[in-house]
């Protein structure tokens, strides 16, 4: 089973766990008298299994904490309205050697896709919870997570895949060592380049009886006193970009690139409660990188950047069993200056060169949340933040990798 499938399969599990306990409390008669036996002793002994699973959650988060600084709420319940903003920044850099000597190009791609807001819901028992999200931005994609929170423990998953049209491109092309061609300039391609990030990140917390992370974060506790904890985490990070589409081979360098990185760290939170019902969170943790993985899917075409003084004028037909243009040229450089006319588009042809892997170690990177909350009553308010980079190096390739979000919340407690 694949890591998609896992995830799926994960969310569709809390969903249906918080849905079953939500149907406790609106639980009516179980059959009428002229109902199937059979049918009233199954829903007899699912309500009964219900009810331990609501009591184990219940006892458990009361059991491991200490109630002088981490309250637990006795409404277990909480329906959750909150706005996001969020923004995923992908820099990826690499040489490519070329035939001739002391031939090649140096490529930076830099895709800044827009920033997204969504406004959604989050329902959730106890420590565990799920959301929806509605985005408000053009092209901000779609957005996916689940959570779940105990005294000793947190687990978060993020999903995120959208389109972006439009590149920032640097390119220099070396020619016997000597540069022949650079331009930089922001494009828009031709067919969307499609990026998907995952993020799965677990926590466990040394001082769970008096420090609360989820009490700033997901209001499942309540922070009563000021203190603080040392932390252990772990986060899986894959990002994968997909431009292979025959409409961008004018400026594709490659046609996808995934990475994929495991990192583990050791960090430090602290929970400042100035006054009563307000709790202030900051947290950093320093990650060192496990593993870490690069895999290029490359292409080639018949079209190419130009340089300033060529012309496209007399390259003929393309042969695709050959792959030349009919004055034996394998590659026409693109109309930039006018891509419409002619449409060039029409003598596209690309094929599979091959991918590539390549795997480093013990790179550095960093999570940093802060998040504050409000609580009075039933009800409560917060605003959260968190940032995290990752960082590739071989060689050639250098991946950069900006995830960031930050999100204001209300909600009650049911």
């Amino acid at each position: 089973m694949n890591k998609d499938n896992h995830f799926k399969h994960g969310l569709l599990g809390a969903t249906i766990t918080c849905c079953l306990l939500f149907s406790l409390n609106t639980a009516g008669q179980e059959t009428d008298s002229t109902g199937c036996e059979q049918l009233k002793k199954t829903h007899h002994t699912l309500k009964s299994r219900l009810y331990q699973v609501r009591d184990y959650l219940d006892s458990a988060a009361v059991r491991k904490v200490n109630p002088l600084y981490v309250e637990v709420p006795k409404k277990p319940w909480r329906v959750i309205l909150h706005t996001k903003v969020k923004a995923t920044d992908v820099d990826y850099m690499n040489t490519v050697h070329e035939p001739g000597p002391n031939n090649y190009s140096d490529w930076d791609i830099c895709f800044r896709p827009p920033v997204g807001t969504s406004i959604g819901v989050w329902v959730g028992y106890r420590g565990l919870g799920v959301s929806y999200s509605q985005s408000l931005t053009q092209n901000s994609g779609r957005y996916f997570s689940l959570s779940t929170t105990a005294a000793k423990y947190g687990i978060n998953f993020r999903l995120r895949k959208f389109q972006i049209s439009k590149i920032n491109l640097s390119y220099t092309y070396y020619e016997n060592g000597e540069i022949a061609d650079e331009d930089e300039n922001e494009y828009e391609t031709y067919a969307p380049v499609w990026i998907r990030s995952i993020y799965l990140n677990g926590y466990y917390v040394f001082n769970g009886r008096r420090y609360s992370q989820a009490a700033a974060y997901s209001q499942s506790d309540i922070q009563r006193r000021s203190a603080g904890s040392f932390l252990v985490g772990a986060t899986w990070y894959q990002s994968s970009l997909n431009f292979s589409d025959i409409m961008n081979a004018g400026i594709m360098l490659l046609g996808r690139i995934k990475s994929e990185q495991a990192n583990i760290g050791f960090g430090y939170g602290y929970n400042l409660v100035p006054c009563r019902g307000l709790v202030i969170n900051a947290m950093a943790m320093p990650n060192i990188s496990v593993y870490n993985r690069v895999s290029t899917y490359t292409y080639d075409f018949n079209y190419c950047l130009p340089f300033d003084d060529e012309v496209a004028d007399d390259y003929g037909e393309w042969n695709r069993e050959t792959r030349t243009w009919a004055n034996g040229q394998t590659h026409k450089p693109v109309p930039l200056d006018n891509p419409d006319t002619p449409t060039w588009q029409d003598d596209i042809d690309m094929w599979d060169v091959g991918s590539e892997s390549k795997h480093t170690w013990l790179r550095f990177n960093v999570d940093v949340r802060v998040g504050m909350a409000y609580n009075w009553k039933n009800y409560f308010v917060g605003l959260q933040a968190q940032f995290n980079n990752y960082s590739y190096s071989k060689g050639d390739c250098k991946v950069r990798l900006f995830d960031w979000y930050s999100r204001a919340a209300m909600g009650v407690r049911l």
